[in-house]
């Protein structure tokens, strides 16, 4: 049979004539069969269908022989760190994040939580799925195992309790997972939490969790304000990712949070290799020449990062989407780690968050990440590329298209994840430029 909800970095798909429990089943065997593995760790979100694709995933694992680790709901990171601590050939999350809630889908990891992508893998674990032969070696087992309090004591390994003020924080878990290890964390941490949407529930009463969409940031913004909090945090559904709001209700950019964690984490680990993506750059750049850290660029993508950290040993990784990498967290991103860091830093230097970026925020400028849906979008980054390359200072092509000029700089790429053009454009102090040139570049992409 054919399957088509295998993506680059996951499998995701529509319910259920995309993705269906027979299919969870398959992929489940293949993914055994391909990992050659003895144990297999699986957890699951709170979408409605999960438990049944868990179960079915499950199943096709142990038909493989396979000893498999049920952790139960939880949050992807919760995967990632099981796989490592337990010392698991592999493990899968049944979860589609912030998809709306007709889909599900599946993350995967071999041992020491190392990604699965396409070409590391899921092309092959598809190839298997789809043929009519199973795996049934049949000796395989199911083990419940509860990892909760050992993923909470190693989450508070990141940050020094006793340096930790009484903040008030407004957490947004958008009814994922995410509240789960936030009630985990809270008898430990000197913090108040102003919980919304707390409890995991699979038909999303709140909408989809997805803190990228303007329309779900207002929440968190107004109860920041509401309650005079120091910050706020949502996540999306299975919460490898987290967004922050400064203590007036303003979303942070995550590219101005990638910074303010290089600057963490070099604090903690002298000399510490940074790796970032090179859609915006200039401000992390700054940040760790200044703090004494060596930056180091990577594709964008958690795959290509993953690997690059690893390659270089790099203690932190940080893409502008709010993906956040820990060299201790088995080199995988976290949504849990980064606002842990962020409440430290305003504990520790009495700022307050908007104090912590707004003056990068000011030298650096940017756009935010603007995506087109293109008709062509070879033709147009072959345009974009003939019309800046002879004047720009630098031409990089480590992803996509990145031009370098005295006072700004843009990336164009096509996404490795959905038929669309992102650009990212950034300037030096610059507001006036930035709009401008923004706005030039759009012209000359919808001209085509």
């Amino acid at each position: 049979m054919k399957i088509d909800c295998f993506k680059a970095y996951d499998i995701r798909g529509q319910i259920p004539n995309q993705l269906n429990a027979d299919i969870c089943y398959r992929i489940g065997n293949a993914t055994g069969s391909f990992l050659d593995a003895k144990t297999v760790v699986v957890g699951r979100d709170m979408r409605l269908t999960s438990e049944e694709f868990a179960d079915a995933v499950i199943q096709g694992l142990t038909d493989a022989g396979i000893e498999v680790l049920d952790i139960g709901l939880c949050g992807t990171e919760m995967v990632y760190f099981a796989t490592g601590h337990l010392n698991a050939d592999g493990g899968i999350m049944v979860t589609a994040s912030h998809n709306p809630a007709d889909y599900n889908g599946l993350k995967l990891v071999r041992e020491e939580a190392r990604p699965i992508s396409a070409d590391t893998g899921l092309a092959d674990i598809r190839s298997l799925a789809e043929a009519d032969d199973r795996a049934t070696a049949g000796d395989g087992k199911r083990t419940a195992v509860n990892i909760f309090d050992d993923y909470i004591e190693h989450m508070l390994s990141y940050v020094d309790v006793a340096n930790l003020g009484p903040l008030k924080l407004v957490v947004n878990g958008g009814n994922g997972c995410a509240g789960i290890a936030v009630d985990g964390l809270e008898g430990y941490l000197p913090f108040g939490l102003v919980k919304i949407h707390n409890d995991p529930d699979g038909t999303f009463p709140n909408g989809i969790p997805n803190p990228m969409l303007e329309e779900n940031q207002a929440v968190t913004a107004q109860a920041v304000v509401e309650h005079d909090a120091n910050m706020g945090i949502a996540w999306d559904g299975d919460f490898d990712r987290c967004f922050l709001f400064d203590e007036n209700g303003t979303f942070i950019e995550g590219y101005y949070i990638v910074g303010l964690l290089a600057e963490s984490i070099i604090a903690k680990n002298p000399g510490a290799k940074i790796v970032h993506d090179p859609r915006m750059t200039w401000n992390t750049l700054d940040i760790v020449a200044a703090a004494g850290g060596e930056a180091v660029e990577s594709k964008s993508g958690h795959s290509f990062i993953k690997e690059k950290m690893r390659e270089v040993d790099g203690a932190y990784g940080g893409e502008m989407s709010a993906h956040h990498y820990f060299r201790d967290f088995s080199y995988a991103d976290s949504g849990m780690i980064p606002w842990l860091l962020v409440a430290e830093l305003i504990s520790t230097t009495g700022k307050s968050l908007s104090d912590l970026v707004g003056e990068r925020m000011a030298m650096y400028p940017a756009s935010g990440e603007i995506n087109r849906q293109v008709a062509d979008a070879g033709a147009k980054l072959q345009l974009l590329h003939d019309t800046y390359a002879e004047n720009a200072i630098s031409v990089d092509d480590v992803d996509g298209y990145s031009f370098e000029f005295a006072d700004w700089r843009f990336n164009i790429r096509m996404s490795n994840t959905e038929p669309v053009v992102r650009l990212n454009v950034e300037t030096r102090a610059d507001p006036q430029l930035l709009a401008a040139k923004t706005a030039e570049i759009l012209a000359l992409m919808e001209a085509l």
